[in-house]
């Protein structure tokens, strides 16, 4: 695992101003309190069973591990994730200054930072799939389907929605990302490879972020929106670097689109207030106002939760246009997948597959 003060990022930082965020759980105490690990290792177990009976991706890699934690776990969780997938980018920077690491200033400043982001982050997830495996570290901390037992409580309440049926739903959407992930047994790969190669492109440069943010500042004059396209990142970005980080968005729209067409049909007959968790849930995405709005434009989550609309349109489509039997060509390999602008025009990603059949690709 990355030290905790590496070249970029102070992660001791980063934890200390995450908890400030988390501690703000009123319903922490509540949820462990409740023996949700029990439940949800149950949920998962049949969710997983429904979703290969709703997708057809094949169990590959063994039953699902459920893992319900708190907003501060979940963060804990997530530095670990950061430290191992940022590490070819840290050590590279290492090896180039030579002992000329970044200040401690600038190294605090990055941790203030990742910990802001992680923490308010922590506020608003409900489950994730911990995709990132790393070979030489330890196996029981890896391949995870986490649920933040304090959120999904603190929504329920809210909301009065029954548990037994939202954390059925839950389980079901994550359950389709390791579903993805693990039945189709070049997608981990691909996907991290597009991470690598755009982490291998950073290059530490300020004149490059100076002219990034006077174009954005000149677009926004003019009335454009510059931050609609992925935040900060993508308007710092070089050429190339836009390039990955859009074969980046069209894969993550495709996931996360699938991911809730999969929750709402596996859950038929099973989970019987879905219709209403995901009207709740989509305008609880929409409904940020001032500083938190603010941030999801700055870190790209604005543009993310579009492209899930997208994701879903798109298989509506195309299953329109070919059934099951066409959106499944997408599992076929990497030249399959649909680009960005193909997930948001459809019908060239239909033209394109029909083309290639066509010719015996």
């Amino acid at each position: 695992m990355g030290s905790a003060r590496s070249a970029t990022v102070d992660w001791d930082v980063a934890r200390q101003v995450a908890a400030r965020f988390a501690s703000r759980d009123p319903f922490a105490g509540y949820a462990a309190a409740e023996p949700l690990e029990e439940q949800f290792g149950e949920y998962t177990a049949r969710a997983e069973e429904l979703v290969a009976a709703t997708t057809g991706l094949p169990r590959l890699a063994g039953d699902a591990r459920a893992r319900v934690t708190d907003r501060h776990g979940w963060v804990e969780a997530n530095v670990r994730s950061f430290q191992r997938m940022l590490r070819p980018l840290t050590e590279r920077l290492e090896g180039r200054a030579a002992g000329k690491r970044l200040s401690p200033i600038s190294r605090k400043a990055a941790g203030v930072e990742a910990g802001a982001l992680l923490g308010w982050m922590s506020g608003r997830v409900l489950g994730q799939y911990d995709l990132l495996i790393v070979e030489d570290e330890q196996p029981d901390e890896q391949d995870i389907v986490y649920f933040v037992g304090s959120n999904i409580v603190a929504l329920e309440r809210r909301y009065a929605f029954d548990p037994e049926d939202f954390r059925m739903w839950i389980a079901l959407h994550e359950c389709t990302h390791r579903a993805q992930f693990t039945g189709v047994p070049w997608l981990r790969p691909h996907f991290l490879g597009l991470v690598e190669e755009l982490l291998s492109s950073v290059e530490p440069d300020s004149a490059r972020l100076r002219n990034g943010l006077r174009s954005a500042l000149a677009e926004a004059r003019r009335g454009g929106k510059p931050l609609d396209a992925g935040g900060l990142a993508a308007v710092v970005a070089t050429p190339r670097q836009r390039e990955i980080i859009d074969r980046i968005g069209g894969l993550m729209s495709l996931l996360e689109g699938h991911g809730d067409v999969v929750m709402n049909r596996a859950g038929v007959g099973v989970v019987t207030d879905s219709d209403r968790f995901e009207r709740v849930l989509k305008a609880r995405r929409n409904s940020a106002k001032g500083l938190t709005r603010l941030l999801q434009k700055l870190t790209g989550i604005e543009a993310k939760l579009a492209q899930y609309a997208q994701g879903e349109r798109f298989i509506g489509e195309v299953e329109a246009a070919g059934g099951l039997e066409l959106f499944d060509r997408v599992w076929r390999g990497p030249q399959w997948l649909p680009t960005l602008e193909e997930i948001r025009a459809p019908a060239e990603w239909i033209a394109r597959v029909q083309l290639s059949e066509a010719v015996g690709d």
